[in-house]
């Protein structure tokens, strides 16, 4: 299998950080990719230009990290218990958690992005709105965390990828404070070998 990826996206850290839990790194081959290059090669494969993307070994083209992870999680020479559980409410709730997890790269994507743009083409409303979000999001996320099921689990994964991306990116969003419970639950999923070994560069 091929995974298209740039080491700095979060969403590609989590798909990333799967395939390290699920011990399937003998069967990926990383392909460090560019999506602002607008490569015929990579948009072949996700017209979208957005990273990550898998080719799977029968030519299978996924993008958008929920589903990358959902079929990664069910390999069959995946290790270890299932990420995402099969049924049940445990289910709704990890989905939940990684959609929330994944809205919080999304703000913070949004951010980086703004913050790039020529002075001509920012829009401070939006930038104001998307911090808002932010915030109320960091505030609320402890308590989803506190309902996940025990094990480690791809919300956990998404979460602890966002928390990682405003560390990377927003360095000025002090998100810790006030919030000590949640900065010492991403304190303690940070030593995990699979996050560890993820970090972005």
């Amino acid at each position: 299998m091929k995974l298209y990826h740039s080491p700095a996206s979060p969403y590609a850290r989590k798909v990333r950080t799967l395939i390290a839990e699920k011990d399937l790194t003998r069967l990926i081959e990383d392909v460090p990719t560019d999506p602002y290059a607008n490569s015929a090669k990579f948009l072949s494969v996700n017209p979208l230009g957005k990273i990550p993307a898998l080719v799977t070994d029968d030519g299978l083209a996924l993008f958008d990290s929920p589903v990358i992870c959902a079929y990664l999680d069910a390999h069959s020479e995946g290790k270890g218990e299932a990420l995402l559980p099969a049924s049940g409410r445990d289910r709704w709730l990890v989905m939940r958690g990684e959609a929330l997890g994944d809205g919080l790269m999304d703000l913070g994507l949004y951010l980086i992005t703004e913050k790039r743009k020529p002075d001509g083409e920012k829009s401070p409303t939006l930038t104001a709105r998307r911090r808002d979000q932010v915030e109320q999001t960091l505030d609320a996320l402890f308590s989803f965390v506190n309902e996940l099921p025990p094990a480690f689990n791809l919300a956990h994964i998404s979460i602890a990828c966002a928390l990682g991306y405003f560390d990377f990116r927003h360095a000025e969003i002090d998100w810790r404070n006030g919030r000590g419970e949640l900065a010492a639950w991403y304190s303690d999923m940070s030593n995990r070998s699979s996050l560890a070994a993820t970090a972005p560069i």
